[in-house]
């Protein structure tokens, strides 16, 4: 039986759904993106389906579920579509690794990469100090994924293969250059195994299609 589109609810220039999107590309799941305007995310009817009145959020037409926050989104899609276990580990260790690895995602990449953005970009002052506050915590979270790869000589995060918690990283990775400006370049030069596996990330066809798809969003102006 063939599955109905899930639609996802998006923002050109939000990281977090074009998470969810690179996992519904790699798995083959049809889906309809739906660009919202910042005003409306506050109301009805979107706040009926994500009280917090953030994206991303989505509705499964196959299940009925109407699902927000992006890490739930992710493991919703895991449980209900990979059925090959394409981009997960089922049991042992490797299970929960990948919970780990995704749960830093959630709680030490997003946040503090966001604040870098808020307080570089969009605050109504100057506050030096939580800029360098934020671009350092950048810098760890960085140096964290270095130190992993070089000390397991793997190619990927967990095991011997690409996993959600990989790609889980990507599209606030891709913001680092508008995050740190010219010192993006130093970050390169000092995390090797960092820079390699990005490029791993970067080049596989769902995250080039989902980068061409958000430029094409932001060029509409949502």
């Amino acid at each position: 039986m063939s599955l109905k589109p899930i639609t996802l609810y998006s923002h050109a220039s939000g990281p977090n759904p074009w998470r969810v999107a690179i996992i519904l590309e790699e798995l083959g799941v049809p889906y309809e993106t739906k660009l919202m305007d910042f005003g409306d995310l506050k109301k009805e009817p979107f706040i009926s389906l994500n009280p917090n009145g953030r994206v991303p959020a989505i509705e499964d037409p196959n299940t009925g579920y109407k699902l927000f926050e992006s890490g739930a989104i992710v493991e919703y899609l895991l449980e209900q579509y990979d059925k090959n276990n394409k981009l997960q580990y089922t049991s042992g260790e490797e299970k929960y690794l990948a919970k780990s690895w995704a749960f830093f995602q959630i709680s030490g990449q997003g946040p503090y990469f966001g604040q870098k953005a808020w307080f570089t970009h969009f605050h109504h002052e100057k506050l030096p100090s939580a800029v360098e506050r934020y671009a350092n915590e950048i810098k760890r979270v960085t140096s964290v994924i270095d130190a992993h790869l070089a000390k397991t000589g793997k190619q990927y995060l967990v095991g011997d293969k690409i996993t959600y918690a990989d790609l889980s990283f990507v599209p606030w990775q891709q913001a680092v250059p508008f995050l740190l400006g010219e010192e993006a370049e130093k970050l390169e030069k000092d995390y090797p195994h960092y820079v390699a596996w990005n490029k791993r990330l970067n080049e596989r066809e769902s995250v080039k299609k989902i980068a061409a798809d958000k430029a094409k969003a932001m060029g509409q102006g949502q």
